[in-house]
């Protein structure tokens, strides 16, 4: 045997496991014990990597085994492996070749937090929002039926996510289908007692001989036979799933076999258990491990909210690092404002869709917390739920971020904006959001509201606004009222002591001009004011407005710019179709555009833009203090203003 045909030399024992993965096809060659020791060094460097790069620690932590596990029984990209929201989906990129670039991850030109189709052949169905994968794995089931080059599909979905209606709605179908579908839910909101993974290793000896049909009967008995506290604690993981104590009758309505609760951090558990579910199942089955969210790493285990988005971090003592904090952020003002107006009208409720911190309205549960519903992950039924109560005569406050609102249009419309209820819309992370990217950028939210019929729609300019403008919501009661505002620190302006109610439809001038005016709606005021003190460094004269209201307009205040100024330039943080095209709508139909005043509208750029910093985002949008100078000067300014703001 020549030197070029020796086979390569065994590893070292000490040798990482994970450094010799390249990738899924790699775990084929490693036992099973070597899959145990890849899981620990990948939770490991998941922690490293996140570390440095802040993100979704928790939830990825508490799928390490079960990745490893997919990776090594099925055959991907062959084989479909969707993640649910995808916020996991760290350990899975690490193994799909792109180790090399984790530390870029949500990062300008980085990789992104979530699944994302356009980067890698893994990832074949994108997410960000939760509830998609058992619809998207279905529809790749359909196509492998029909001849396309797909294999097995798994979705992976939470306990969260899996509450959701468009869950339920596509288990329904799928059991109708009866195409051969597997579906795992990842449930990490219960603690099951040790000794539950004891039936879970009964099973590992079973599977080899026992036909898949009945492993759950084997379950089932097993289950009985346990001691009485043991009992009850798989009685009520099985509970979450059924809505039953004693059996899996829910999910064999819909046309699945249910196998579990399954050890989801005990790699032979899993193992056996996803083997027998490939080589035996034959039409859709849902899988039910039980995991911990945060598990392998302390600080995070024992974090209240197990880490689930974390900025970077000391590995060793697990203390993030706090940017320095110069203003409120927009959150936990509207959740003081709400709190207080709150105190003084009893009628004040408030919704949440899983988000009771997210949105602030932790806030007001602490101090009133019978006045606080979280719907879930459930936004269609939030916002529908918030009609009623504006029907029974309370004034509801909906608190969803703009991208998640988006789920609950139909009933937005339907059921408020239709029936003229005075349901209070707060639409926070408006505008661009930064390293959760495009999935989670509050573009359409001013598009999609201010269509409709009776919607007043305002933005706040500052956290000041911001204020008011919670205290107008609570006061309005002709029909439904939304207010937006973005993700972040406020401008730093002084804070009221009590919001006042603001007239509804009317906006302010800040800064008097004589040349071009700057019409801006929302948080971008700021912007607004810088690059009037550029412009009149070139010795163009700016007028700067807050509209405060997209809907309805204030007419007059647009009359008077058009009058008084030879550009009128519109600014917002959101998509074409929003507060811009309002204005050129009036304008046209009030006979404005009479070709006297010329008008600009700025809004983000008609494409989805990619995670980076907030900052770099609108340098991206090409909507920075500079960028709206150049557009004022290139309309009203002389030509030797726009020359030298080139460079601005």
């Amino acid at each position: 045997m020549t030197a070029q045909t020796l086979p390569p030399a065994a590893p070292r024992p000490d040798t990482p496991v994970l450094d010799r993965v390249a990738g899924p096809a790699d775990l084929k060659r490693l036992t099973d014990e070597e899959l145990g020791r890849l899981a620990h060094e990948l939770r490991a460097e998941t922690i490293s990597v996140v570390s440095e790069t802040g993100g979704h620690l928790g939830s990825s932590l508490g799928v390490v085994e079960l990745t490893v596990a997919i990776h090594a029984v099925f055959s991907t990209p062959v084989d479909k492996l969707i993640w649910d929201v995808g916020h996991q989906c760290y350990p899975h990129k690490i193994l799909t070749g792109r180790r090399d670039r984790m530390r870029t991850l949500r990062q300008q030109g980085g990789l992104s937090g979530f699944t994302k189709r356009s980067e890698s052949e893994y990832d074949p169905f994108g997410a960000a929002h939760s509830s998609t994968s058992i619809s998207a794995a279905l529809g790749y089931a359909v196509g492998r039926e029909m001849g396309q080059p797909v294999g097995d599909c798994i979705a992976v979905i939470g306990d969260g996510a899996i509450t959701a209606g468009m869950a339920y709605e596509a288990m329904n179908h799928a059991g109708h289908l009866g195409k051969r579908l597997i579906v795992i839910l990842n449930d990490n909101d219960m603690s099951i007692a040790p000794p539950v993974g004891a039936m879970s290793k009964y099973l590992i000896d079973l599977h080899k001989f026992t036909p898949f049909a009945i492993l759950k009967d084997v379950a089932e008995g097993l289950e009985a036979a346990l001691p009485g506290p043991i009992r009850d604690g798989a009685r009520r993981a099985r509970a979450l799933v059924t809505g039953m104590p004693g059996g899996g009758t829910l999910f064999e309505e819909l046309g699945f076999s249910y196998i579990g609760p399954v050890d989801g951090h005990d790699m032979p558990t899993l193992l056996a258990t996803l083997r027998a579910a490939r080589s035996r199942a034959a039409g859709p089955v849902l899988i039910h491990a039980i995991t911990k969210k945060g598990k392998g790493y302390a600080p995070a285990e024992t974090s209240a909210d197990k880490y689930h988005g974390v900025a970077k971090f000391d590995v060793d003592t697990g203390v993030q690092a706090k940017a320095k904090s110069n203003a409120p952020a927009y959150t936990s003002v509207f959740g003081n404002a709400l709190t207080e107006a709150a105190a003084r009208d009893p009628r004040i409720v408030a919704l949440t869709a899983a988000m009771p911190s997210g949105t602030g309205l932790d806030i007001l549960a602490k101090r009133f917390p019978a006045r606080v519903f979280d719907v879930g992950i459930a936004e269609q039924h939030g916002v529908t739920f918030a009609a009623g109560m504006a029907a029974a005569g309370l004034r509801p406050f909906v608190a969803i971020y703009s991208t998640f609102l988006q789920r609950a249009y139909d009933q937005i419309v339907h059921d408020v904006a239709l029936q003229g209820l005075p349901v209070r819309f707060a639409i926070d992370r408006a505008g661009l959001v930064g390293a959760d990217g495009a999935t989670h950028a509050g573009a359409f939210d001013v598009a999609y509201m201010a269509n409709l019929p009776g919607m007043v729609v305002m933005a706040a300019g500052d956290e000041a606004e911001l204020v008011h403008m919670v205290a107008t919501a609570a006061a309005y009661d002709d029909g439904p009222i939304a207010f937006r505002y973005p993700r972040g620190e406020g401008a730093g302006v002084e804070m009221p002591d009590q919001g006042r109610v603001l007239e509804i439809g009317k906006g302010r001038v800040l800064r008097e001009g004589t040349d071009a005016a700057i019409l801006c709606f929302g948080a971008h005021l700021t912007e607004c004011l810088k690059a009037a003190e550029a412009l009149e460094a070139e010795g163009v004269s700016v007028t700067v407005a807050d509209a405060r209201f997209a809907k309805p307009l204030d007419t007059g205040l647009i009359a008077q710019l058009a009058k008084h100024h030879q550009a009128v330039v519109t600014v917002e943080q959101g998509s074409t179709g929003g507060f811009g095209a309002q204005v050129l709508h009036h304008m046209a139909n009030a006979g404005l555009l009479d070709g006297r005043v010329r008008v600009r509208t700025m809004t983000l750029p008609d494409r989805f833009i990619d995670h980076a910093s907030p900052d770099a985002m609108y340098v991206d949008a090409g909507l920075t203090a500079a960028d709206i100078a150049r557009v004022v000067a290139g309309v009203a300014g002389p030509a030797a203003a726009v020359t030298r703001l080139r460079g601005v």
